[in-house]
């Protein structure tokens, strides 16, 4: 759902602010107040409350630069002095305030409600605070002096200047820490380690090889794989603290139910966000995109999988973003199945196979599949690979999967 601006009163009576505000599509949640960058409230920060919109929270972002100058919002490339020159005229006491009064005007609005587990009523409203750069010191000053429920701090710039407030931090805290941050050089953060590690309430977690901004997309250090397991982290501890709490592993057995048993498109897609993506690994078929995926759902995948396809659950873990499901999946290829052997006739022989899928969802939605397989075992048992003098086996994948007395070590030439 689009956004929109606010207004907030200044808790010192000096004046109004304002801050983006970004809705669920459910219309309610836990809310969060979101600590800019040196850049203001721009389209970057408008983009990530967005995006935990979509995760379920009512978030806020308030202007903290309105003292100085009301509306910033700069480009991280071509306005970078004029963001440090804001950023170091910042009253960081008042900022912290201004952090309080969004936190207080979040809990007031009607829709900010912590939901408990599935069938639960819902609690009163809860608010946490998450922060980059500026920001991630903030989100740790919250934690020392706000009535927070929950603060994430990404590579946040001075907090070692500030670790004699760490005896008073109130609620759970979580910093991700980009290891070489040159804003953050190693005696620093070694500091921030030291004082802040084994405390219950508090998790520290430090990216290898990542610089300062490692989360902002579009950056010129934005690393993927570190900014996505920061994003998993940050919404597991705040769905531990505030929720919300979805049963995600029903969600994903009713999208299943749509695709191999009612084989119903639409009702798949509805299932999943505006604009998701499913990746089968070795053979990198599936969409991006919702246009994308519903031509390949419709043409290659839902209505494409012989009559006899079953999937047998092994193992599902359920954790609070993703479930990762270990299946065995079997048919008889009577005909083309384009997404896992794309341009090869029914065989007619029997396949069973190990499949592995990582579900991700944002909120109660399905945002993507990444399926694994062993294709070498699928071409095997269809007949197109000989495993005579291969590192790769058929059917037998399958069997010990279900029956780990069978022989180990076989094609190593040992058989126990």
């Amino acid at each position: 759902m689009p956004g929109q601006w606010t207004t907030l009163d200044a808790a010192d009576g000096s004046g109004r602010f304002r801050a983006y505000l970004a809705t669920p599509a459910s219309g309610s949640g836990p809310g969060l107040v979101i600590a800019q960058e040196i850049f203001g409230v721009n389209a970057t920060m408008r983009d990530v409350a967005d995006y935990y919109a979509e995760e379920g929270y009512v978030v806020l972002v308030p202007d903290l630069f309105w003292r100085q100058e009301p509306e910033v919002e700069l480009d991280a490339a071509a306005d970078m002095p004029r963001a440090f020159a804001l950023y170091q005229g910042f009253d960081e006491a008042k900022g912290v305030d201004d952090l309080q009064t969004a936190i207080t005007a979040l809990r007031a609005r009607p829709e900010v409600q912590s939901a408990g587990s599935a069938g639960s009523a819902a609690g009163p409203g809860k608010v946490g605070v998450l922060g980059f750069c500026l920001g991630g010191k903030l989100a740790y000053l919250a934690a020392c002096r706000t009535d927070a429920d929950v603060a994430v701090g990404y590579y946040g710039v001075g907090i070692e200047a500030a670790l004699a407030e760490a005896p008073g931090i109130r609620c759970r805290l979580v910093l991700h820490i980009a290891e070489l941050d040159g804003f953050c050089p190693p005696p620093a953060r070694d500091a921030i380690v030291q004082a802040l590690s084994g405390r219950e309430n508090v998790e520290l977690y430090v990216y290898p090889g990542t610089d300062h901004a490692f989360a902002r997309v579009g950056g010129d250090h934005f690393h993927k794989p570190s900014a996505l397991m920061a994003h998993q982290r940050s919404v597991a501890a705040l769905r531990r603290e505030m929720g919300p709490h979805y049963d995600l592993s029903a969600l994903w057995d009713k999208h299943c139910e749509y695709e191999f048993t009612t084989r119903d498109v639409d009702a798949t897609m509805a299932t999943m966000v505006a604009e998701p993506y499913v990746n089968h690994i070795p053979t990198m078929t599936g969409g991006v995109g919702y246009k994308h995926l519903h031509d390949f759902y419709t043409r290659h995948f839902v209505n494409s999988n012989p009559p006899d396809t079953s999937l047998t659950p092994i193992s599902r873990t359920v954790g609070a973003t993703q479930v990762v499901d270990e299946m065995l999946f079997s048919f008889t290829h009577t005909t083309e199945i384009p997404w896992m052997l794309p341009g090869v006739a029914p065989t007619g022989r029997r396949v069973e196979i190990p499949l592995l899928a990582v579900v991700k969802f944002r909120g109660d939605k399905l945002y993507h599949e990444h399926i694994y397989w062993d294709q070498a075992s699928v071409l095997v048992q269809v007949g197109l690979l000989d495993p005579a003098g291969l590192p790769v086996a058929g059917v037998e994948t399958a069997r010990k999967l279900l029956d780990e007395t069978l022989p180990s070590n076989r094609l190593m030439g040992e058989g126990r």
